[in-house]
């Protein structure tokens, strides 16, 4: 799986572990190893920027995914297509605060967002309850069998993004 992560953001965040679980959430996914994903990491003014233009709402936000080849999750019984998945931008300052309020780190925030952008740009959306539940379920699970190979204990942060 080729991961790049670019930190724009001039803020000091846990690299390795933004690509371990990226990897692992695309794993779990049954995603082709052969599969990019970008990973960028922004101030708020960059995020606030992009939010204006993708999402025509004013302020920076946590995470936005930008999906490329639509590729969705493999299935048991079939080979997996490769392709480009995307690009996941996340802003550690805005992280940092939703961490603080839910009483985790900013690290354990961009974890995961990045499982949130991963599920994005697979496909998967919140729009609505039903939607909202497929994935935060998912994105929960994934987190927690992350951190268990980790030997961390205890539940995954909540989600935050709403």
């Amino acid at each position: 799986m080729a991961i790049d992560i670019n930190n724009e953001s001039g803020t000091d965040v846990d690299e390795e572990a933004l690509l371990d679980v990226a990897r692992f959430a695309l794993d779990r996914m049954r995603i082709h190893p052969l599969s990019e994903l970008s990973v960028i990491v922004v101030d708020e003014e960059a995020m606030a920027a992009l939010h204006v233009q993708w999402m025509d709402e004013p302020g920076p936000t946590d995470v936005m995914s930008f999906p490329m080849d639509e590729l969705r999750p493999g299935k048991e019984d079939e080979e997996p297509p490769q392709g480009l998945l995307g690009d996941i931008v996340l802003c550690p300052e805005v992280a940092a605060r939703q961490g603080a309020a839910n009483g985790h780190s900013m690290d354990a925030e961009l974890q995961l967002l990045t499982v949130h952008g991963v599920l994005h740009v697979l496909g998967y959306d919140h729009e609505d309850p039903e939607e909202e539940r497929e994935m935060f379920g998912l994105q929960k699970r994934i987190l927690d069998d992350w951190r268990a190979t980790r030997g961390e204990t205890g539940p995954s942060p909540a989600p935050t993004i709403r």
